[in-house]
This record gives structure tokens, sequence and C-alpha cells, in this order.
């Protein structure tokens, strides 16, 4: 089975600026390159999973989303990173739908299509519904990324950079 690094978009990815759809306002999380190909070269697939409620609202529709999405990825090759899929709920809160974060259906979907060794994954978000997620999901373990409290998350930093230069020092014990 394969481990996976599951990964939210804004405020992981990128810098969030508040319903982000346009290629011009997004702005990569400094460090995020190094922290993904630290996990690529411990063998790890990634995924991004990502709420998307501007589109359920009407702020942007599916196709800005899939535009940005394609330059992202795009981006991320040319870094040599590749993200295996982008999975994305663009329902609105009240819509109570099982996609959803803390709900596991962006999950479940991956897991239908990958072996996956949740066990030994990890997921890394900003809200406390990405680390719900991960516990909703059985990930073993998760990073909280920003200054609002998080609780129950395996590690905790206030940037990427904060994170990937721990994994940096760390790197013999951890993975």
């Amino acid at each position: 089975m394969q481990k996976a690094l599951f990964l939210d978009r804004d405020g992981v990815i990128n810098i969030d600026h508040g319903y982000v759809y346009k290629i011009e306002d997004f702005e990569f999380t400094e460090g995020i390159f190094e922290l993904l190909r630290f996990f690529i070269e411990k063998g790890y697939l990634l995924f991004i999973v990502t709420n998307q409620s501007g589109i359920g609202r009407d702020y942007y529709s599916e196709e800005d989303f899939q535009v940005l999405t394609s330059w992202m990825l795009d981006e991320f090759k040319k870094e040599n990173i590749d993200i295996i899929s982008v999975h994305h709920c663009n329902h609105s809160p009240e819509k109570n739908c099982a996609c959803r974060k803390p709900q596991t259906g962006m999950i479940d979907k991956i897991l239908s299509q990958n072996v996956i060794d949740l066990g030994s994954s990890w997921l890394i978000g900003d809200k406390q519904s990405d680390i719900d997620l991960a516990k909703n999901s059985k990930i073993k373990n998760t990073i909280a990324i920003g200054e609002r409290t998080i609780e129950n998350t395996s590690l905790s930093f206030k940037t990427i950079l904060e994170c990937r230069d721990y994994f940096d020092d760390n790197k013999i014990k951890i993975l």
C-alpha cells in the first residue's frame, strides 16, 4: 500500500486571500515546493482536497476553478511535483453534502481509485475541518498550519516554511 500526503489548497498551497479563483491572485506559500519534494522523496503520493464553496455561492464558476487548477498543476510540474489528483467540494455549507470537509467524500473517492495506507499518511490543513476530515477518514498524521487554534493535530506550525524546516531538521526520525 502507498502512503499519501493530503493537502488543503487555500492557506496551505497558496496564501488564502479569500475565494481565490484567478491566476493573478494565486500566490504559492513560501516553502511549499520544497516541502512537497521532501514528501515525494519519502515515497508519498500527493492529493489535494479542497472545499470551494465560492462555486456554490456563485462567486466564481466551476470553469474558473478548473482553469486555475490546471495552471496550478502545470506550475507544480515545472517544479517536478506530481499531484495525483485534485478533489473539491463545490457546495455551499448549507447543502450538508457528503463531500464537504469534514465529511469524508473526497477521501472516499481517492480511496476508491488508489490503495492508500492511511495509518502512514499525512494531511496538512489550516482549519479545524481539515483536521477533522483526517480523523473522520482515519488518516493518522496531521499538520495544522496558521495561527488559529486547531485541536487534535499531530503537529502545528505558523507557516509552511516552518513546517518544511521542521521536516528538514527531523527527516530521519519522521517519515
